[in-house]
């Protein structure tokens, strides 16, 4: 079935989207869309290995109907293997066990403090993120208590300290974000997960395997294959 672009919600209101190209990003963007009348995407260039996901935040963005912006950070000292191609990607590696290379040290606290500025100065109440606390990479910023927190600090660091960060899809399984995915019709063939660019996802890094396990589980195919 083609994916057609998602019509806007009769609410008002604006809020916040980060979006990354990813499926996980990409799926809250339309989660946000039923829900308030104008969402505009911040988009993230801070110096990835490829520029696929970042090509693939853009076509989503412009599918769904919604303004865009870039946003350039520079990370001079790297820390991560996502953005220091001296350092290999892990691929195959159990995941969970430990926090693995690819993350990015401060990367979502930085972000989250783009997206807080730019709310307040638009006026905007709702910051989401597609971050996941059960089928993902162990990185600690996407543990529910660090979005605890960063919501206190939003309510004492700001103007009106009305501003809140939503994660839809915290506590939910990869399968069933894939499922929530099709039937919000989120367009999956434009997404991209996969830590190396290239025509095909590499099927062996940490968001690949990922990635697959939810299509599995839902029994989905996955249109990137």
């Amino acid at each position: 079935m083609k994916n057609k672009p998602l019509p806007c919600s009769q609410e008002r209101g604006k809020a916040v989207v980060l979006l990354s190209g990813g499926m996980d990003s990409s799926t809250v963007l339309y989660i946000a869309k039923k829900k308030y009348q104008r969402c505009i995407c911040l988009i993230f260039d801070y110096g990835q290995r490829h520029n696929r996901e970042l090509e693939s935040a853009k076509k989503i963005a412009r599918f769904a109907g919604c303004n865009y912006k870039i946003v350039k950070i520079i990370f001079p000292w790297k820390g991560s293997s996502l953005i220091d191609k001296t350092e290999k990607i892990p691929y195959n590696k159990k995941i969970g066990r430990e926090i693995p290379s690819t993350y990015v040290p401060g990367r979502n606290t930085i972000f989250l403090s783009y997206a807080l500025s730019f709310a307040e100065t638009i006026g905007a109440k709702k910051i989401f993120i597609g971050a996941n606390a059960v089928d993902f990479s162990g990185y600690p910023d996407c543990r529910p208590q660090y979005y605890k927190n960063f919501n206190k600090l939003l309510s004492v660091g700001t103007k009106n300290g009305d501003i809140k960060i939503e994660t839809p899809l915290l506590y939910k399984t990869k399968k069933e974000i894939v499922k929530l995915a099709v039937k919000l019709g989120v367009p999956l063939d434009m997404t991209w997960s996969c830590y190396t660019g290239g025509k095909k996802p590499c099927g062996k890094c940490d968001a690949c395997i990922l990635r697959a396990k939810g299509f599995k589980e839902a029994n989905k195919k996955d249109p990137l294959f």
